[in-house]
């Protein structure tokens, strides 16, 4: 049977292509939708989250905005990664879809509560803010949800600062809640999302899929390449979003190892992060894990697979740019 999931997130290039994937693999059920400030502000995010859903074909799938900020925090965004509109690159078409009607953390309650306890499990791949606030309003989903399989954090790596990884560390209050609710966690941190590059192999095989959707994401690798050259020097880009949609659908691409991991909130230095104890054996009863292995092929495989599942959707309202080489070329 496919795997259940809310998928929370703030698109985002990487998290537009975890959508896509989410979308595309007969191995998940896509429950919900839900939006969340990170990347771009709220309503930026939102936007961009219905234009992914019309450029893949989604209409029967309820998506719901949600927090505007962190819980205490200030608004941080990632405009030096995702530009001025949080999904710079391509061309976005007008959203299709109408918002369901209710606030993104009253659809998350209600969809995990309208199943099976152990069925839903929680995908969560931008700050923390939406899936804390549900997990205060109605703590029965706590034991109600199958797990949370979330992207964020880091073992041995940072990146808004030294230790801390974005979406920890913009809202890191939502973290501690999260990490700390009583469900399992698995947190698919930057160690493993960094093997997830986008290289020009990978662009390649995108593009040869040949329709819309996968152009589009070739369009999305292409600007989301450029920014993490220029501001964190990479020669490929990390697509980390897709990494926690992978885990839900094969664990055993995206290998996670049990360990206690706490969130920092106070330190001066060490806010947001993610501190996992790796001195020993995770002791009994541990409930939280970190990803640190990808089988890179694998990993790849499934996302062109979905993009070929997806095909072409001609009411996308949506063509490509041209703009976009492969191994210097423009793809036909």
């Amino acid at each position: 049977m496919p795997e259940k999931i809310i998928l929370d997130c703030d698109p985002g290039h990487d998290d537009a292509v975890a959508l896509l994937l989410a979308h595309g693999s007969p191995d998940i059920e896509l429950l919900a939708v839900t939006t969340v400030v990170g990347n771009q502000t709220l309503a930026k995010v939102t936007r961009n989250a219905l234009a992914v859903a019309r450029i893949a074909g989604i209409t029967d799938v309820p998506f719901a905005a949600g927090a505007d900020r962190p819980l205490v925090r200030r608004i941080e965004v990632a405009d030096d990664i995702h530009g001025e509109t949080g999904l710079d690159g391509p061309d976005l078409p007008d959203p299709a879809l109408e918002l369901d009607d209710r606030h993104a953390v009253d659809l998350i309650i209600d969809t995990v509560l309208a199943h099976e306890p152990g069925t839903v499990t929680l995908v969560p791949t931008g700050g923390l803010t939406n899936i804390a606030l549900a997990a205060r309003r109605e703590p029965r989903i706590v034991e109600r949800v199958k797990k949370v399989v979330l992207m964020g954090g880091g073992v041995h790596v940072g990146n808004r600062t030294a230790v801390a990884e974005f979406n920890i560390f913009i809202d890191p209050e939502a973290a501690d809640v999260v990490f700390s609710a009583g469900w399992d966690v698995v947190m698919v941190g930057l160690d493993l999302t960094h093997q997830a590059l986008a290289t020009p192999e990978v662009a390649a095989r995108i593009a040869a899929v040949g329709t819309g959707p996968a152009a589009f994401v070739g369009e999305l690798l292409d600007f989301f390449g450029r920014t993490y050259r220029d501001v964190q020097g990479f020669d490929a880009p990390p697509v980390h979003d897709p990494c926690a949609v992978a885990h839900v659908i094969d664990p055993s691409i995206v290998r996670a190892v049990p360990t206690p991991i706490e969130v920092e909130t106070a330190g001066a230095l060490t806010l947001g992060m993610t501190v996992a104890d790796l001195r020993g054996p995770a002791p009994a009863g541990c409930r939280t894990s970190a990803a640190m292995e990808l089988d890179h092929e694998r990993f790849w495989d499934l996302v062109v697979d979905a993009l070929e599942r997806i095909g072409e959707n001609p009411g996308s309202g949506w063509t490509p740019s041209g703009r976009v080489q492969v191994d210097g070329q423009v793809p036909a």
